[in-house]
């Protein structure tokens, strides 16, 4: 029987040749699943929060921002640990710091305490994320990573997907602090089977110094913290934090130009093609959060969905998200990057549009909808953009590009948890009045998602301009249009080939 792309435990099996290959890559799968849980399930119990400790929309952004805040820091930072002391040793130490970040903020009996917890628990996230995919190359044959890759990226999404209706659920059946109680003995399995099955680090790797742009990561940190903490103030303390934070991105330049092996690598930002592509994908990431941050408002308030419903609303675009991400990818080798990444980015701005327009009367389906095209352009998009960034990057310089693409992935959905979930406060009259009613939350999500189908109008816009203007990308398509022998997708490819 032909193992299909979505199994890979066999494959890794087979390759080691015993049973705890499969324990194996439960350990890492689930590391995974909780980060990606840890992202979005919080963001279902938004509403109930704000409520159950009296704090506005703008201190209520921050269980997410703490969260993603944590990520985007120091995901850098446990690769570079994990040279030092070993990568079995660091994924441990994430999961260890992700359950306890999960009791505390179950626990907490003050908002400020859940913010500090949720921190912690993005900090073992960082380093499960990091440490989970390094782990990929050393226990996978090379001819199976891309299969085990690609599975790891399905459970990342079914995470992102299977959060928000957890979440809701507990919610209504237990109570808030049960969303992140539910993930310590989940985080105590995973971390039994790393335990038991990955191969010890050796012992000389423990004292090895590691050569890492700590300046770089500490003022990337700052400068982020910064413009979060612009986009939850108030307009007077607004206007300094932003000064701070353009001073930040002119330091971190400026560090990063010396740095010899800095956090962000600025000689890779010099290639056209692989500047816009980052850009595109922070600017997508960041729409797609404001789904997940404006979603629980509209959904609760505006249409008066409860939590189990509004979780199972929530979830349905992350579940478009992940089913849509093998047809986009054949989409892509079928028609070539450049007309999938216009047609992907014309889908989110027709979805956002139908978001925009959507009137509370037409009720849930009236959200659905647009939500599903939102996503499915998202879908097509990440296929055809990652594709042709990756495709663009030299071979040694492959690692450095995926870290740029995590980078600024996790920038856009902090940027959309802060400065979209800003715009939306505003617009709704939330960061004025806690208690704004149904019209009010509606006319904020309208005005929302239409700034966002905007911006993505104008990525089209500016996509479509260069694909024109390229003799490079036209004649490509026309190829993929002519040459049914590179019509088949990659992995049917591999397998021919």
């Amino acid at each position: 029987m032909t193992t299909t792309h979505a199994d890979p435990v066999p494959d890794i099996a087979e390759s080691q040749g015993t049973a705890a290959a499969s324990l194996q890559f439960g350990g890492l799968a689930l590391s995974v699943l909780l980060a990606s849980i840890g992202t979005s399930s919080a963001n279902v119990a938004l509403p109930t929060l704000s409520a159950a400790f009296a704090v506005p929309f703008a201190a209520v952004q921050w269980v997410v921002l703490a969260y993603l805040l944590a990520i985007v820091v120091l995901i850098v930072i446990a690769g570079a640990l994990s040279d030092g002391f070993g990568r079995r040793r660091v994924l441990m130490a994430g999961l260890i710091l992700f359950a306890v970040g999960s009791a505390i903020s179950g626990a907490a009996p003050s908002f400020a305490l859940l913010v500090g917890a949720r921190a912690i628990q993005g900090a073992g996230a960082a380093a499960m994320l990091a440490l989970a995919l390094a782990f990929v190359s050393e226990v996978v044959p090379k001819e199976r990573i891309g299969r085990v890759m690609g599975t790891m990226g399905a459970i990342s999404a079914a995470g992102t997907a299977f959060g928000p209706a957890l979440g809701g659920w507990l919610i209504a059946s237990v109570g808030w602090p049960a969303v992140f109680l539910v993930n310590v003995p989940i985080a105590f399995a995973a971390l039994g089977l790393v335990a038991r099955t990955l191969p010890r680090d050796a012992a000389a790797v423990a004292g090895t110094q590691t050569r890492f742009d700590a300046a770089g990561a500490v003022t990337l940190g700052l400068t982020l913290a910064a413009f979060c903490f612009a986009t939850t103030a108030t307009a007077q303390a607004a206007i300094p934090l932003l000064v701070i934070c353009a001073a930040g991105l002119a330091l971190l330049l400026r560090i990063e130009s010396r740095a010899v092996v800095p956090v962000i690598p600025l000689a890779l930002l010099r290639d056209p093609v692989l500047a816009q592509g980052l850009a595109l994908n922070a600017l997508v990431s960041m729409v797609m959060m404001a789904t997940l941050v404006v979603g629980p408002f509209h959904l609760s308030r505006a249409l008066g969905l409860d939590p189990p419903l509004t979780g199972m609303a929530m979830s349905a675009g992350p579940i478009v998200s992940a089913l849509a991400g093998r047809p986009a990818g054949w989409l892509t080798d079928r028609f070539g990057p450049p007309a999938m990444t216009i047609g992907g980015l014309a889908a989110m701005t027709l979805g956002a549009a139908l978001l925009a327009a959507s009137p509370v009367a037409s009720g849930l389906a009236g959200y659905l909808v647009p939500l599903v095209v939102l996503t499915a352009g998202y879908a097509l998009l990440q296929a055809s953009n990652n594709t042709a960034i990756m495709g663009s990057a030299q071979a040694d310089r492959r690692g450095s590009v995926s870290g740029l693409l995590n980078l600024t992935r996790y920038i856009g959905l902090l940027a959309g948890a802060s400065g979209a979930a800003a715009f939306f406060a505003m617009a709704s009259g939330l960061a004025q009045d806690p208690s704004a009613g149904a019209a009010a939350v509606a006319y904020g999500t309208s005005l929302t998602f239409g700034a966002a189908a905007v911006a993505t109008g104008t990525a089209v816009l500016v996509a479509a301009a260069r694909w024109a203007g390229s003799p490079q990308h036209r004649k490509a398509g026309l190829r993929m249009l002519h040459r049914p022998d590179k019509a088949l997708p990659l992995a049917a490819r591999s397998k021919s080939g």
